[in-house]
């Protein structure tokens, strides 16, 4: 895999899912922002984690996590220990959660070596982040002053105190973002729930580009070379787990953001045609570990996330 010497800065969510199943109970490491930074770092990209991680044994198997993948952690305190998020599936595989105190009143802080990986990275990305605590967006906003970004809003009812407050926190950030990812989940939970709207809406606020992920029905990702779209791709195999397709969608088109960028029609679509190969890949094993169709072909179906 081709290393790629400029770095990417992740800022966000690390946590443990506790999944409930008609297999039983067992645990991955998970969260949306780690799952970009492994996915990133699987991609050929040196990557920094900036999440808050307790001091317990949840957070030692995160920094193991971390540690295997090659991800560089930079910890935020976590009085209330670990994040975690016990995970429901129904017979037809679909998860509902239920996160712990630690991940409601989750908090990220940026001292000199956060501050320093963002001023050395090319990018940094937010994902799963408390845009409806004003502190926190403050916070950011001021450590993100002069850095490229990507911003993922990813929601999650079980997390959300202020609708109307996160969506203002959000869009403080997603004006002049480099990329916006919205997913038809956030649209309903943020919005009126319609994506192209959505997607317009936050180009005209001044994001340069913003890919709308839609589930089944593929993705659109708009940027001033135009609009360009592209299904499900078909992969050998079934489809056994769609958690992590969002993330690793999102660490698809980052790493395309990483040194050159895109400047053609050709180029954007050719990048989101990839990252739509990512997604599928990943979908194909358990477990938010990002796959590549390369990684499957030499037999990786079986890696979990954990």
């Amino acid at each position: 895999m081709q290393q790629n010497a400029l770095g990417v800065v992740v800022i966000g969510d690390a946590l443990i899912d506790e999944i409930h199943d008609t297999g039983g109970v067992r645990e991955l490491v998970g969260g949306a922002a780690l799952n970009v930074a492994v996915g990133l770092r699987r991609l050929g990209v040196p990557t920094t984690l900036v999440a808050m991680v307790g001091d317990d044994e949840a957070g030692a198997h995160i920094r193991g996590y971390l540690a295997d993948h090659d991800v560089r952690l930079i910890a935020s305190a976590a009085p209330h220990g670990s994040s975690r998020a016990i995970v429901q599936r129904d017979a037809h595989g679909e998860p509902t959660y239920v996160f712990n105190e630690a991940a409601q009143r989750r908090s990220i802080r940026y001292g000199q070596e956060a501050r320093q990986a963002l001023l050395d990275a090319d990018l940094a990305v937010i994902s799963c982040f408390p845009f409806d605590v004003p502190a926190e967006v403050d916070a950011v906003a001021e450590a993100l002053v002069g850095v490229r970004v990507a911003i993922d809003p990813n929601p999650r009812a079980g997390m959300l105190s202020d609708r109307a407050e996160f969506v203002r926190g959000f869009e403080r950030l997603a004006v002049d973002a480099a990329m916006v990812k919205v997913g038809a989940d956030d649209a309903v939970l943020l919005y009126d729930g319609d994506l192209d709207a959505l997607r317009s809406r936050l180009r005209a606020l001044g994001a340069e580009a913003v890919l709308a992920t839609a589930g089944k029905d593929g993705a659109v990702l708009e940027a001033d070379a135009g609009t360009f779209s592209a299904g499900i791709s078909a992969l050998p195999g079934p489809v056994i787990d769609t958690v992590g397709a969002g993330d690793a969608t999102l660490s698809g088109v980052a790493e395309g953001l990483v040194g050159k960028r895109p400047q053609t029609g050709e180029e954007w679509q050719l990048l989101l045609e990839r990252a739509m190969d990512v997604a599928a890949a990943t979908c194909r094993a358990e477990g938010g570990l990002l796959r590549t169709p390369e990684s499957l072909e030499a037999g990786e179906r079986g890696v979990t996330g954990s």
